[in-house]
């Protein structure tokens, strides 16, 4: 394919037309007249050999390439969009932008809210948008981190990509507060028998593998896809719930529960901000990340939990 012969144009049109189905509507969405975005419909057909869109009844529907094209468009569209928003000098006291984050509510809870602080004070006019990061994160990374300034997750589950280290964490379990089966301290004999409650996401996988090298298979009561609704479900039952450290923090004075530590050596949590290749040289992405990678500092000298 020789990108030098193609009108990126079409990328627009393209995204507009499988969106809308109707040429009519594309047209107005990217402010092309109707035969205008007719001849890009025509261009478009030719190119792939296929009519993208077919007449059923009185409306158009995608046709299997369109469907496939759908989401391939999407990503190609947000991707030139960041790659020619790039800048060669950024000044956060005086830029007027939004930056797209993927995270758990775990990371937001921890590391969001002092990032926010700190642009708070020293960039007013840039604001962070903090998004659940999908369960499909592992299996098309290339494609969410393409929409996106960047990702919060622990290395362990993806890589391939950029990073830079944020902060380290520890995980830890949660009972209820007079929990009647568990004393100071809990044995892995207790792991096997009490029911659990779980973060329901898969790419909290590492601390799961270990347990499952352990021979400790949880009997999984409730799964929920929120690390901070783990300590009110916990409370007043027997479950026991695998938590960070640093978010059980947070978070156990506002349930009747306690921390306890693990009865063996838990593999630890290394917070990083993973990002797309083609925001590495932008000066905007650098501040970013230099600016992240600085409170994460911070939270490193935090005393321990």
């Amino acid at each position: 394919m020789n990108l030098a012969r193609l009108d990126l144009n079409l990328v627009v049109a393209l995204r507009a037309l499988l969106q809308e189905r109707n040429v009519t509507r594309a047209g107005e969405r990217v402010g092309l007249s109707q035969p205008a975005m007719s001849a890009a419909l025509a261009r478009l057909r030719r190119h792939f050999g296929d009519d993208l869109l077919a007449r059923v009844g009185g409306h158009y529907e995608l046709t299997a390439l369109g469907q496939v094209l759908l989401d391939r468009t999407s990503t190609a569209y947000d991707l030139l969009e960041r790659l020619f928003a790039s800048q060669a000098h950024f000044d956060p006291a005086k830029e007027d932008r939004e930056f797209k984050l993927l995270a758990s509510d775990y990371a937001v809870a921890v590391f969001g809210t002092a990032l926010a602080r700190v642009v708070h004070e020293e960039a007013p006019g840039i604001r962070l948008r903090f998004s659940q990061t999908p369960p499909t994160v592992a299996d098309d990374t290339g494609s969410l981190l393409s929409g996106t300034d960047g990702l919060l997750m622990p290395h362990g589950v993806i890589s391939g990509f950029p990073a830079t280290d944020l902060y380290e964490d520890r995980w830890v379990f949660l009972v209820c507060a007079d929990h009647p089966g568990v004393g100071d301290r809990l044995t892995r004999a207790d792991l096997a028998r009490l029911p659990w409650v779980t973060y329901q996401r898969t790419y909290d996988s590492p601390p799961v593998r270990q347990l499952g090298m352990l021979g400790i298979e949880p009997r999984v009561e409730v799964s929920v896809d929120s690390f901070q609704l783990l300590p009110l479900l916990v409370a007043g039952t027997r479950r026991v719930a695998l938590v960070q450290a640093r978010l059980a923090r947070l978070l156990a004075p506002l349930a009747a529960v306690r921390v306890v530590t693990p009865p063996y050596e838990a593999v630890p949590l290394r917070e990083a901000l993973w990002w797309h290749p083609v925001h590495t040289h932008d000066a905007a992405h650098i501040w970013l990340r230099e600016t992240a990678a600085r409170v994460g500092k911070n939270l490193t000298t935090t005393p321990e939990p």
